[in-house]
């Protein structure tokens, strides 16, 4: 282990010039997590019950709650061995600026009935907008139908039938713990302090563009299966973003800058809390340190990647690769199958031992948090990677018996009525390490390094074993000091190579949550959204300069 030099926050902040940075990696700590907490997390907030049942009483999806329950009376009636309906109401929500100006409010609303069923050994889904109790059981009996067609290639194919897992009769309800229901704010008032925070940007000399924007996701899906279950939940997820460019008129180039604050399952408080406008000029700022930063020298080196820039490695090189139907060769699409084969756990380190993960569907803020999947089967933590060495797979209730398992892991999601319900990605986060180390001690004990916040751009193979990540901004490390900073950086690794590679974690008091809207999966795509909290950590890869040409 190397040694750690101490040092204060204000020497750190001082010799870094990393005001502006600092305030983005904390603006989603602890003190500003979203409220309701609950198990395993501690509640250490009120459970805000009187603002859930405002929000059950007010759904208009409960009312067709009869037609649910008649498609999966009718696709038992045709022949299933398992039914289960999902009425969904999805609304979505952008309100935007550029410079001084609005755009247009993008409002969004979809409504319907999805009905899954099991026959003949395979699955059948089908979709229906029209809400009548003849379209209802017309959607049925194709899903039946689809499903004994699925279960012929199945046979054919020489693949086994639908196995379930079997899962408790569930009757609940659950909602986004929230102040403040994101609808209720009307686009106006959203869109002025937008125009206030793009005015804040341009403020700052050099800063030409500033692009800004609140968007806002409703779900309130009632869902009724053929074992008698019936769950109701209200799902909130709000996300800001804030983009500073600077440009170089003489020599024709040009930065951006994004805030690193991320979405997250909350009301409208949440936005509401985050000091955006007295730190929006500090975007301005950094867009232009960007422009007129240095290089880097390229080679083999140590990246201290920040939380906001972590998480997405995290995504795309220990969540994708985990989930078992890539491992089993049933899905490709959009992220490729996986470095991990179905009998790995307990038998493949992916990381040294400082690296422990854990998938959380309970976790407060977490864009993947529910009461229940998506076929009744309740949120749930548990271990993906212990002390380095892979142990646990996301899973569903079809698929727990390919691992020996007799539960499923509650991975199952449709987006909306008309997305069929497959395995999709919990919360999946890189614990603290005990030591408690902070992000100055680990910078101070790097000798050559660089030191990287934000997300950029990425690439990944379709086995997800070699990868390259970029990020938002970049600071040479010299001696344990940040010297100056840097742009067009990239980082090039192997997935296990990076992960073993990990020597220093960030404690306890580091740890961020960062996540996204817009994870693709599925032939038609489905988008799911998922939360991965870690504390900055330091690894060893091939650092590059995306620049191009000669320096």
């Amino acid at each position: 282990m190397p040694k750690l030099v101490p040092t204060s926050r204000r020497q750190f902040l001082a010799v870094s010039s990393l005001g502006s940075a600092a305030w983005l990696a904390g603006a989603h700590a602890s003190a500003h997590a979203p409220k309701g907490a609950r198990s395993p997390a501690p509640a250490t907030t009120r459970p805000y019950d009187d603002v859930a049942a405002k929000a059950l009483a007010a759904s208009p999806v409960p009312s067709d709650a009869a037609l649910a329950v008649r498609a999966v009376e009718a696709a038992m009636k045709a022949g299933a061995t398992y039914a289960d309906a999902r009425l969904v109401l999805m609304r979505r929500e952008r309100v935007g600026v550029r410079d001084d100006r609005a755009q247009p409010v993008r409002l969004r609303e979809r409504y319907g009935l999805g009905v899954r069923a099991v026959a003949a050994g395979g699955w059948g889904f089908a979709a229906t907008q029209t809400l009548s109790e003849r379209a209802v059981v017309e959607a049925a009996q194709r899903a039946v139908q689809s499903a004994r067609v699925g279960g012929t290639l199945r046979d054919e194919l020489g693949q086994p039938p639908v196995q379930l897992a079997s899962t408790p009769v569930v009757e609940g309800s659950w909602v986004t713990p929230h102040e403040i229901d994101p609808f209720d704010v009307a686009p106006l008032d959203k869109a002025s302090l937008l125009l206030e925070l793009s005015a804040a940007v341009r403020k700052v000399a050099g800063v030409s563009f500033c692009e800004a924007s609140f968007e806002a996701v409703a779900e309130d899906k009632l869902l009724v299966t053929s074992e008698g279950s019936r769950i109701h939940q209200i799902l909130f997820r709000v996300a800001p973003q804030l983009q500073a460019t600077a440009v170089d008129r003489r020599r024709g180039g040009f930065s951006s800058r994004a805030h690193e604050a991320p979405a997250m399952l909350a009301g409208w408080e949440y936005l509401r809390d985050l000091p955006l406008a007295a730190k929006a000029e500090s975007i301005g700022h950094d867009a232009v340190r960007k422009l007129h930063a240095g290089r880097v020298s390229p080679g083999h080196k140590h990246v201290i990647l920040a939380p906001s820039n972590l998480w997405l490695t995290i995504h795309e090189s220990i969540g994708h690769p985990t989930e078992l139907d890539r491992a089993l060769g049933l899905e490709a699409d959009l992220a490729g199958t996986s470095y991990i084969r179905p009998d790995d756990a307990g038998k493949l380190r992916i990381g040294s031992e400082l690296v422990n993960l854990f998938a959380d569907r309970t976790q407060p803020g977490g864009l993947a948090t529910v009461g229940w999947d998506d076929e009744a089967v309740a949120a749930q933590r548990w271990p993906i990677v212990d002390e380095g060495m892979f142990v646990g797979w996301q899973t569903t209730r079809d698929q727990a018996h390919f691992v020996g398992e007799n539960e499923s892991r509650g991975c199952c999601y449709g987006e909306g009525h008309d997305g069929v319900p497959f395995q999709r990605m919990p919360n999946l986060s890189l614990q603290p390490g005990p030591q408690g180390y902070t992000t100055e001690d680990i910078i101070n004990s790097t000798e050559d390094g660089v030191y990287i916040t934000g997300r950029g751009s990425w690439s990944i193979d379709q086995q997800r074993h070699n990868f390259q990540f970029s990020g938002q901004m970049f600071w040479e490390i010299k001696r344990g000091r940040l010297t100056r900073p840097l742009r067009d950086v990239a980082y090039q690794a192997n997935s296990v190579e990076f992960w073993r590679s990990c020597d220093l974690i960030g404690g306890k008091g580091t740890y961020r949550l960062g996540g996204t809207f817009g994870d693709g999966k599925g032939q038609p795509m489905q988008s799911n959204a998922v939360s991965h909290g870690c504390p900055p950590a330091r690894f060893m890869a091939n650092v590059i300069d995306t620049t191009g040409g000669e320096p």
